[in-house]
């Protein structure tokens, strides 16, 4: 229950029904954008509620219809006696998402757009919520409408070609065309790269803390959440399940699992902690192999990986109680550098040394850059849509085979079967459709045809 309840009506009836039950002004007079002071009434004359009533009137609302914004007092009482009200009025309760369909149906928002009114709405993280907004005010969009435009320019001028088969004319540059295919294909391949980062940001980064007993993970976990999370102990196969748990870093969520040691089970519920072990590994993002510097070789070191480190996933290597090391071994953390130069991170989880700099080995080593939420204007270009990111695929396919028709001199009816393939590919992103009119409305606004 908040203070302040918002009931929304929009249609073609919305003001009407709204004016059944306010005493105030006639809305149906009112400009829109307009906020008017009255009362909801019900028949009897009784006054249900005090309340303000914004006005938004067609098409300049969020649907493009007639639209009523009542806010009452929060009561839930309250609320649902307005509701019944309308609904006796001729309202109907909207159905999940309708309001964003009507805004779609009517060209507010094209499809992409209206999905990331979802995504900003779920988004927990600044970069997740730049993406969504970035995306709701149409940069995606833009993009993928400059790549349509190209597209059928060159398509009109081929099935131009088509209708002047008999006179073996050649409207289409086959060279111009062949570097437009090139120049989306590059922009296509950065945005479907793009998707990697894009799906990290909305869903968080799967990263699983691992490695053998007493290397100090739970610790680490601890240290990285500055809590005592999980419970630590020098006594091995302490951890017997996982410990999941969330760190945010400069708005990106990194879902981090403890596990149990990797060894050879001393009892039942320990071999089930490591067979649990395996399966979050085996869905890793991101591994986090930790190891006990004072107790394993480089070599040992490299033999675990081998068995662990999932492919895709990318990793970090922990080296854990350098602090205890380097009292006996000054040179220890150049002698361990030379094994694994690229992943390889020297720190004390006991005493959090090291903290900021494997938290921003974590962030680099999933956007690869220092800091994305400081960049919004990168945001534009950042896929994190399945389905769109699937859709660039096809298009990106299906350009490449016109590549190849063109190095293979076939058919412009073949060529043109293949844009269209695009194009169609493109339009299931932005939910707009690819018709003859299309093609037809781009020639006769070029081309001096039937002048």
């Amino acid at each position: 229950m908040g203070a302040i309840g918002v009931i929304r009506l929009s249609g073609s009836r919305a003001l009407e029904i709204c004016q059944q039950f306010f005493k105030g002004k006639n809305l149906l007079k009112q400009r829109s954008h307009t906020l008017h002071f009255g009362a909801i009434t019900n028949p009897a004359g009784e006054v249900i509620d005090e309340v303000l009533v914004s006005v938004f009137k067609a098409p300049h609302s969020y649907t493009a219809e007639d639209t009523v914004e009542v806010s009452c007092h929060g009561s839930p009482y309250i609320l649902q006696q307005v509701l019944a009200l309308f609904i006796g009025g001729g309202a109907r309760l909207a159905k999940p998402g309708e309001f964003t369909l009507r805004a779609f149906l009517h060209g507010k928002l094209d499809l992409s757009q209206a999905e990331a009114v979802a995504d900003l709405i779920a988004s927990e993280t600044k970069a997740a919520h730049q993406i969504a907004l970035q995306q709701m005010r149409g940069g995606f969009s833009d993009q993928l409408q400059m790549l349509r435009e190209q597209l059928i320019h060159f398509a009109s001028l081929i099935e131009l070609e088509l209708d002047f088969s008999t006179e073996d004319v050649e409207f289409a540059d086959r060279t111009q065309l062949t570097a437009l295919i090139q120049q989306i294909l590059q922009t296509l391949e950065q945005l479907i790269h793009s998707f990697e980062l894009g799906n990290v940001i909305k869903n968080g980064v799967t990263t699983v803390i691992a490695g053998r007993p007493n290397a100090g993970k739970s610790t680490l976990l601890n240290a990285l959440l500055n809590e005592e999370r999980a419970i630590v102990s020098e006594i091995a196969g302490t951890t017997r399940d996982t410990i999941e748990e969330t760190l945010n870093i400069n708005g990106i969520t990194f879902r981090l699992i403890d596990t149990a040691g990797i060894r050879e089970a001393q009892d039942t519920i320990e071999a089930i902690g490591v067979e649990k072990t395996m399966q979050k590994i085996a869905q890793a993002t991101l591994l986090l192999y930790v190891f006990d510097v004072t107790a394993l070789s480089p070599a040992e070191v490299t033999a675990d990986l081998a068995l662990l480190h999932p492919q895709g996933a990318a990793l970090l290597v922990i080296a854990n109680k350098m602090d205890e090391l380097e009292a006996q071994m000054p040179n220890a953390h150049d002698y361990f550098s030379r094994f694994f130069p690229d992943t390889y991170l020297p720190l004390s989880a006991r005493y959090r040394s090291g903290m900021q700099q494997l938290k921003d080995a974590l962030y680099h080593s999933v956007t690869g850059t220092d800091n994305l939420a400081q960049n919004p204007a990168t945001a534009a270009t950042i896929v994190s849509n399945v389905r769109h990111a699937e859709a660039l695929h096809g298009a990106h396919h299906a350009l490449e085979q016109v590549l190849q028709g063109i190095q293979l001199h076939i058919s412009g009816e073949l060529l043109a079967a293949d844009i269209k393939t695009a194009l169609a590919y493109l339009a299931q992103i932005t939910g707009s459709d690819i018709t003859p009119d299309d093609l037809l409305g781009n020639i006769f606004s070029k081309f001096c045809i039937g002048k």
